[in-house]
């Protein structure tokens, strides 16, 4: 019965997620995150325009929280707003950034919005990003286009939890056109990264070595 529960409270939470996700969109939404205290359920909502998802005099807010309680049967929903230090970084915004930006400039500069978001991408500091277009791109028959620079892992524990990826879709007048974005993080230290040590500090470990351990051990004692 107990196991039944868990499932139960899991599957209510990414309810919730998802209907937060369909809610504030054009609006910087990365993703949300809900934890259990004991004054009630805590949702914090990572985006990098906090302004947008709290609306004027927190008219959004207020909103979202009241069908969050009416909804999902939630008692004392605590909602909190985390700016996203950098957005390039995050596959959610920059896949919600290229729709937005072929549903108001057209699917005629799909080229151009791809390896401007690259760069700015790349700017950031990322190691690596693929993004992928697919759909009536630009004629009217379908294709898939790949745009693509750095290091992209594809297979493993790398690619499948390490990596971080999204998918957006752009409503156009030929058609919806999906996009997928994957992009390697700056801190991710990639199991085939070398370490170039100096040819000094090898000869000042060799060194070290053929000294008595009692002079090594009063050297480290200074």
């Amino acid at each position: 019965m107990i196991e039944r529960k868990f499932v139960k409270e899991k599957v209510k939470e990414f309810e919730i997620q998802e209907y937060i996700d369909e809610t504030l969109t054009n609006v910087g939404h990365a993703y949300t995150r809900l934890f259990r205290t004991p004054l009630g359920e805590k949702i914090v909502i990572y985006t990098s325009r906090p302004g947008l998802v709290v609306g004027k005099k927190g008219e959004n807010i207020k909103k979202l929280t009241t069908t969050l309680k009416k909804r999902f049967g939630l008692e004392n929903p605590q909602l909190e707003i985390a700016e996203i230090e950098n957005p390039n970084t995050n596959p959610t915004i920059v896949a919600e950034r290229i729709s937005s930006s072929l549903e108001r400039f057209g699917i005629q500069r799909f080229k151009a919005i791809a390896h401007r978001t690259m760069a700015d991408v790349n700017d950031a500091g990322a190691q690596g990003v693929e993004i992928t277009i697919s759909g009536k791109v630009p004629s009217s028959r379908a294709r898939t286009w790949r745009f693509h620079t750095g290091h992209i892992e594809k297979c493993g524990n790398m690619a499948t939890e390490k990596m971080g990826a999204a998918y957006s879709t752009a409503y156009l007048k030929s058609g919806a056109v999906g996009i997928t974005v994957r992009i390697t993080p700056p801190d991710l230290k990639l199991p085939d990264a070398l370490t170039i040590i100096e040819e000094q500090e090898v000869k000042d470990e060799k060194e070290g070595a053929k000294e008595p351990a009692a002079k090594r051990a009063e050297k480290d004692a200074e």
